[in-house]
């Protein structure tokens, strides 16, 4: 399992996050070959820097001289030339950017001009970057506090106040967020929808052996901070796992529907799913759903719940969990074979179980109660001893 945490305390950009990932290892030409596929004739350019002294990957994004102004439905037609997942990705970055202009214009998302971030080298930051995240096949993400800067910046309409109000809006209810130590704009709109995209969860340096480090040069080169973006990669310690936790509140569906969505949840791959009563607002009963699932499986998982309950919106987060070292062995009960699941911790045994399943096959296949069955078959099983077994 690896894991990785994003360093945006010197704030975050597209090309920022480009010369991380590209630093950290992803092949320059994955983002390209993706980046080739909208057909624009952009190409991207790494380059050894130094910004505050630190060692860093630069990348340069070259476009032809286009005025092109577009609204979200072309750069979505634009996208749906890419691979999934990069497409879906790519997909909700430019839906997160474009209800944050709508929201800060006040305006509807078809209205939104897209000007920064609709230009070439934004929509090749956006399409290169989720493709860089796509390739590391990270098991779960988190980010620092993003620095966003301070002072003012120029936009299509004129100078415009830092924090940009599109990055507030982006990260409106999402994240952690200061000035930090920049005089200028440290986090760009498409660096912060990239940032609230991929990220699980928000928070410092998370426990882990880091095996390595990609540093992401921006374009300036101050005295104030160090102008780069640092994303460490490494496996989580101790004998715990991070997935990520799905939660919905549900309270208009019928509970005859919960197991059937319990049991697609799993077969999405969901490596536990529950429901739990609760109390809603004005003393309305309710369900939440719960299921835990590693990144790989979250999109099958996500759907999976969608499909099966009347919910509208998911929550999810990152949670450590521990797991015990497991095996499986074999117990006979008069020719019938019936598995059962040994658990250790630090290679002593904790605790074993039968599976209920073959116990009731079993009791079918002799015509025994499976009471009789799970009898015969605990008494077949060796003493159990919480100590390291050699």
């Amino acid at each position: 399992m690896t894991i990785g945490w994003i360093d945006g305390t010197a704030g975050v950009s597209g090309d920022m996050l480009l010369g991380a990932l590209v630093d950290a290892g992803v092949p320059l030409g994955e983002m390209q070959a993706q980046i080739d596929r909208l057909g624009l004739d952009i190409i991207l350019r790494a380059e050894s820097v130094e910004r505050g002294g630190l060692g860093a990957t630069k990348v340069h994004v070259d476009v032809p001289t286009s005025d092109t102004v577009r609204r979200l439905p072309q750069i979505l037609e634009l996208l749906d030339r890419l691979d999934d997942p990069t497409r879906r990705r790519s997909v909700a970055v430019f839906e997160r950017l474009a209800a944050a202009e709508a929201a800060v214009h006040r305006t509807s998302v078809d209205e939104v001009h897209f000007h920064e971030v609709g230009a070439l080298d934004s929509i090749a930051d956006v399409v290169g970057v989720c493709a860089g995240f796509v390739s590391l096949g990270l098991d779960a993400i988190s980010c620092s506090t993003l620095s966003l800067g301070s002072g003012s910046t120029s936009g299509a309409h004129g100078p415009i106040p830092v924090p940009a109000p599109a990055v507030l809006a982006v990260l409106s209810g999402i994240g952690q967020v200061a000035a930090g130590p920049a005089p200028y704009e440290s986090t760009t709109p498409t660096g912060a929808a990239l940032v609230a995209e991929w990220a699980d969860l928000w928070g410092a340096l998370p426990a882990m052996r880091s095996h390595t480090v990609g540093m992401g040069a921006g374009t300036k080169d101050t005295n104030a901070v160090a102008n780069v973006c640092r994303i460490v990669l490494g496996e989580p310690l101790g004998g715990s796992e991070t997935v990520i936790q799905i939660d919905t509140n549900v309270d208009d569906l019928d509970p005859r529907a919960w197991p059937e969505a319990l049991a697609a949840a799993l077969a999405a791959g969901a490596v536990d799913a529950w429901v739990t009563p609760i109390l809603m607002k004005k003393g309305r009963p309710a369900h939440t759903f719960s299921a835990l699932c590693t990144r790989e499986f979250l999109d099958a998982v996500s759907d999976a719940v969608f499909a099966q309950t009347s919910t509208i919106g998911i929550r999810r987060h990152t949670v450590e969990r521990d797991v015990l070292e497991r095996s499986e062995s074999i117990v006979d009960v008069d020719g019938q074979h019936i598995r059962v699941k040994t658990a250790r911790r630090r290679g002593a045994v904790v605790n074993r179980s039968l599976e209920w399943d073959d116990v009731v096959a079993a009791a079918s296949a002799l015509d025994r109660s499976p009471h009789d069955i799970l009898t015969a078959a605990t008494a077949r099983l060796p003493p159990l001893t919480l100590t390291a077994e050699g």
